[in-house]
């Protein structure tokens, strides 16, 4: 990760005039600056309120159907907990290729939140499914009714866009496979499991076949739910598009923070679109350095010389590295946090789960 930072970096800045950039920088507006910071955390915020608003109804299912469910502390699900869920995975997402590592971290910290993981993994899928198929429907949007203007701006990178739009459009296919056939992923948790106590990496243990599939019940009633309950899936698509537009927007004001005209809102938006479905998928952590170089040669002529390289460096900024490092700071108090808990616990000989991880 950090080896391609820096080789990212010493490609920007190798090319462009520091000096030009920096005093760029100050004349950008502080009010669009703000508003574009604004948009950056709104983004994460809204992925962390939809985990909210469906792990809250699922949770309160299962209760309400079975007492053998281990349900977290208190009588509901933190909001800001969810927040924290949405920042840690923006973290790991951002530090592993092709975003592989923000799920797993997402299900651990919610277990050590006492959530059941299979209600923890439907959610944390739906979202994700949400997350991809509202990126394929923007990219076929911009294809149906601006592939000339779209390839005006790509030129050679257009071929990136269509990997994109496939890549994408394959991953929503294999995820709605997956959640609407549990017993599938039940099946091939055994023939792996088989296979791995062949070969020795595992040794035979009923209780791992009795926890998957304690797992899979899970993810198949909270899935009944999520069906039978049509309106919150609407709310997550509408909420989806909104995270996905404030990103977008990020660029749009930076774009009037800089002075500039000339390009309208919508515009810069659907770029912005389609430089993400672009590099979405490639296996690059962050997807640095092809994020920049797209970036470079569909903005050129949107943005002047002058400004090119400066929005870049805000945008990117603000889009990735200042959410990374917020990620990577609640990440770490996460963990100290349990640590804390763990050891309040082990003082007065007390259940974990006892101390509100809210207080």
């Amino acid at each position: 990760f950090f080896i391609i930072m820096l080789l990212t970096f010493y490609a920007v800045f190798s090319k462009n005039d520091l000096t030009q950039i920096i005093t760029s920088l100050r004349k950008l507006n502080p009010f669009y600056f703000i508003c574009a910071s604004f948009s950056a955390v709104f983004f994460v915020c809204m992925e962390g309120f939809m985990i909210w608003f469906l792990l809250k109804a699922c949770l309160e299912t299962n209760r309400s159907h079975s007492s053998t469910h281990v349900q977290p502390t208190g009588n509901q699900v933190s909001l800001f907990r969810c927040f924290s869920y949405s920042f840690i995975g923006f973290f790991f997402s951002g530090i592993t290729p092709s975003a592989t590592g923000g799920q797993p971290a997402q299900l651990i910290a919610m277990k050590k939140d006492n959530i059941p993981l299979g209600s923890g993994s439907l959610v944390l899928m739906v979202v994700a499914v949400f997350y991809k198929l509202i990126l394929v429907i923007i990219g076929a949007v911009i294809l149906l009714f601006w592939k000339e203007e779209l390839a005006g701006h790509f030129g050679n990178y257009l071929m990136l866009f269509y990997l994109g739009i496939l890549l994408n459009a394959f991953l929503v296919f294999f995820l709605l496979l997956v959640m609407f056939h549990g017993k599938w992923m039940e099946r091939l948790f055994v023939y792996v499991e088989k296979f791995c106590e062949k070969i020795h990496i595992c040794k035979p243990s009923s209780k791992r076949k009795e926890a998957f599939h304690h797992l899979i019940s899970d993810y198949e009633e909270t899935l009944q739910f999520l069906i039978s309950h049509p309106a919150k899936i609407l709310i997550t698509a509408i909420c989806t598009l909104l995270q996905r537009s404030s990103l977008f927007l990020l660029t749009s004001f930076i774009y009037q923070g800089f002075g500039l005209s000339g390009h309208g809102t919508l515009l810069i938006m659907a770029l912005q679109a389609s430089v993400y479905i672009s590099v979405d998928m490639l296996p690059l952590p962050g997807s640095q350095g092809i994020s920049e170089l797209v970036y470079a040669s569909v903005f050129a002529s949107v943005f002047t010389e002058t400004y090119l390289a400066s929005s870049m460096c805000v945008t990117r900024g603000l889009s990735f590295y200042f959410l990374l490092i917020l990620g990577s700071v609640i990440s770490l108090f996460y963990s100290r946090g349990q640590r804390a808990k763990w050891l309040l616990a082990d003082i007065w000989r007390l259940p974990p789960h006892s101390f509100n991880s809210d207080r």
